[in-house]
């Protein structure tokens, strides 16, 4: 039996296993997908928010501001790409002057440090590339850019290392209350466990439902994203908001971690039964380039080089939801993690460690715990080392990844190791093949040889991302 289950491995069951590894206890995640961060966590904005957002008072403002400068020593601790750069929310008329208003004063409430705001001259002078009708802006210098699918594969390898199991293709059926305290079911078996950690996103409704009466609901809003090359990356060097509406923090114009651009999203609200359409449409595209031109007039969006969406968990409660159930003790939500979910994650999975140790009487700390988890990056290495790696292992001499620089040797590292990626996107998410302008044209078939000499399986048998998503269904020449 398990001390603690948590259902979904995306950014949020992660971060919580990780701290709870800190402890002695029996830890498993239980994840429906082949691969960790699959769901809501590889496909947003990878923002770290300010926090002068969130309504005060709210879980979103309290777990947003603790969260944020929280980041700096777990990204260090994890080798997670990271940077302060900073947001600017734009005003362009007297009404969007007064909602900066409105935002500085929520910063206040929210103990945001640094806020200001400040005139159109001198937005311009900090982005040239801005739209000259610029009245003013809410200037935030701790907003940040993170990777945050390589956060939160990080978190999983790292829970690991401290001895957490990690259950991939693992769909929850259904759940039943014992005497000790749950029994899982699952396509691949029962799981025994004292206490479960619903973190399945935006499915977590369907989670809570089984084990009492509906308490929320979770509505399920798609958004759709611009991506593009690095030469665009002159544009903007902060994180460009338009003043937020009821939809959201609307579309925005941010560097990546990595050197493109993102631009996006959009909201569309979708039906029940549609929580993993994640196709993109020409309208919705249309009506993103439409809005981001108003922040910046001259987007160069002929060099896109990829688009994607992802479906963000709304909750009816209008909160973040985390909470021991009342009829269901042992049983705690966490769901609802919309935006600022990825910036009050850390400041969240802390808060839950608190909610267990007060179910469970107290725990135990596990002296052995490691923070650190360590990635070889080839490209940043020096000459010296760069040599030095390559005469102990050749495969580091060899580009797999033209666009990306990525080496044979990081490719056979993000797969062998802890979480390891058994796709070709799980590579591409670890260590960048495919990311780059040709979006996998040249590498992508390299990238499967070296899957599926590592796996040992046939190339027919690797899959782009999903467990249906074959590539080769059979040689075209015998």
């Amino acid at each position: 039996m398990y001390d603690i289950t948590i259902i979904g491995a995306g950014v949020i069951g992660n971060f919580i296993a990780r701290e709870l590894s800190k402890y002695k206890l029996n830890l498993t995640i239980v994840e429906k997908d082949n691969d960790v961060s699959n769901g809501t966590t590889k496909a947003n904005s990878a923002i770290i928010h300010g926090g002068y957002d969130a309504k005060p008072g709210t879980n979103m403002a309290e777990f947003n501001s603790k969260g944020n400068p929280m980041f700096d020593k777990v990204c260090e601790e994890l080798d997670v790409p990271f940077k302060r750069i900073g947001s600017l929310v734009l005003a362009f008329d007297d009404k969007d002057m007064k909602s900066l208003e409105e935002l500085y004063n929520r910063s206040i409430e929210n103990n945001i440090p640094d806020v200001e705001i400040i005139d159109g001259d001198r937005v311009v002078d900090m982005e040239p590339n801005i739209n000259g009708d610029v009245k003013g802006a809410l200037y935030s210098p701790t907003a940040g850019i993170i990777g945050v699918y390589e956060l939160a594969i990080a978190l999983a390898e790292n829970a690991i290392d401290n001895g957490v199991d990690l259950k991939l293709n693992t769909e929850v059926k259904d759940i039943e209350k014992t005497d000790e305290g749950y029994k899982i079911f699952t396509n691949d078996g029962e799981i025994k466990s004292k206490y479960i950690i619903n973190c399945a996103g935006v499915y977590a409704d369907k989670i809570n439902n089984m084990v009492a009466e509906e308490s929320f609901k979770i509505l399920p809003r798609r958004g759709e994203y611009y991506v593009l090359d690095k030469s665009a990356s002159y544009i903007t060097n902060h994180v460009i908001f338009q003043c937020p509406n009821e939809f959201g923090k609307g579309v925005l114009i941010a560097p990546t971690v990595h050197g493109n651009i993102i631009v996006g999203p959009n909201s569309q609200e979708l039906n029940d039964d549609e929580r993993n359409q994640t196709q993109t449409s020409r309208d919705s595209l249309e009506y993103i380039k439409k809005t981001a031109l108003k922040s910046i007039e001259k987007i160069p969006f002929n060099n896109t080089i990829t688009n994607f969406s992802g479906i963000r968990a709304e909750p009816s409660t209008g909160d973040f939801i985390i909470e021991e159930l009342e009829k269901a003790k042992g049983f705690i939500n966490v769901a609802g993690i919309k935006s600022p979910g990825l910036s009050s994650a850390p400041a969240i999975a802390q808060h839950v460690v608190r909610l267990v140790q007060e179910i469970s009487g107290g725990l135990e700390e596990n002296l052995a715990f490691n923070p650190r988890r360590k990635m070889i990056i080839f490209s940043k290495l020096s000459k010296e080392e760069k040599a030095e790696l390559i005469k102990k292992n050749p495969r580091y001499g060899r580009i797999i990844c033209r666009c990306e620089n990525i080496t044979e040797g990081e490719i056979i590292d993000s797969i062998r190791r802890n979480a390891g990626a058994t796709t070709v996107d799980g590579v591409k998410k670890r260590v960048r093949p495919g990311a780059g302008r040709c979006q996998g044209s040249f590498c992508g078939p390299r990238v499967m040889k070296i899957l599926a000499r590592e796996l040992n399986k046939d190339m027919e048998e690797i899959v782009k991302d999903g467990n249906k998503s074959n590539i080769l269904t059979g040689k075209t020449k015998s």
